[in-house]
């Protein structure tokens, strides 16, 4: 009885393992993805070529901004109608269209902000994580709260695209922090729980590994610009 009990445990603890190999394979392939692009499309050159027309803004970069956010969504609503490899396909898309979105900050931001918050943003990010899988406390209510919390600052950002307020983005990104931060410990307990169950299939575990990458690279995204626009020196 006990040496099935162990080998339960043993099978479950492989499972959840290799779970999370998966989910942050895709996360980290995600930010390499977008990292390359960003850094690659993060010049003056590239801006004046695609995302700026007669003057102005062009339409194709309101379509790089927005774009990811159906994306995501679509992603994360009908990933259980699509094959692990069209969804695979709308990943490595999703994380492209990010890094040219993400590539006007080698403009904005001197380049040693960019890293010494890239480095920041990981430790917070790595210690909320941490904090998420190993607590015994249950996060539910938390992650909904601050659910509501995102909602709120997406709205007020798009608001303040258009306001262009130094003061409502500055509390925009400090909200952020407290926010993506707290998510992550809660995304973190719930893919745990995923990571353990043996209700899942195989191919419904592969599916979430990829969801649950891409949500961690969404907190990773999010935390970091918070984190840049606090701290980060403009150029």
């Amino acid at each position: 009885m006990s040496n099935t009990y162990d080998n339960n445990n043993a099978l479950t603890a492989a499972a959840s393992r290799a779970f999370f190999r998966s989910v942050y394979t895709y996360m980290f392939g995600a930010l390499g993805i977008s990292g390359i692009i960003a850094y690659t499309a993060g010049t003056p050159e590239f801006m004046n070529t695609y995302f700026i027309s007669n003057g102005g803004i062009s339409p194709l970069f309101w379509v790089v901004v927005f774009a990811p956010v159906g994306l995501g969504l679509l992603i994360q609503m009908a990933y259980n109608k699509l094959s692990l490899g069209l969804l695979t396909l709308l990943f490595i898309a999703y994380s492209a269209l990010m890094g040219l979105s993400l590539s006007t900050i080698f403009l904005v931001y001197a380049m040693g902000a960019i890293a010494s918050t890239f480095f920041v943003t990981a430790g917070a990010f790595a210690g909320m994580a941490i904090l998420g899988y190993t607590t015994k406390t249950d996060l539910t209510k938390f992650g909904s709260l601050l659910y509501m919390v995102f909602i709120g600052m997406f709205i007020a950002g798009i608001v303040n695209i258009f306001m262009k307020s130094d003061s409502m983005g500055f509390i925009i990104a400090c909200l952020g922090v407290f926010v993506f931060t707290g998510l992550t410990a809660y995304s973190m307990q719930q893919l745990k729980g995923v990571a353990e169950s043996p209700d899942y299939s195989e191919e419904q575990r592969n599916k979430l590994a990829l969801i649950g990458g891409l949500q961690l690279y969404i907190l990773f995204i999010n935390l970091f610009l918070s984190l840049l626009r606090i701290f980060g020196s403009r150029n």
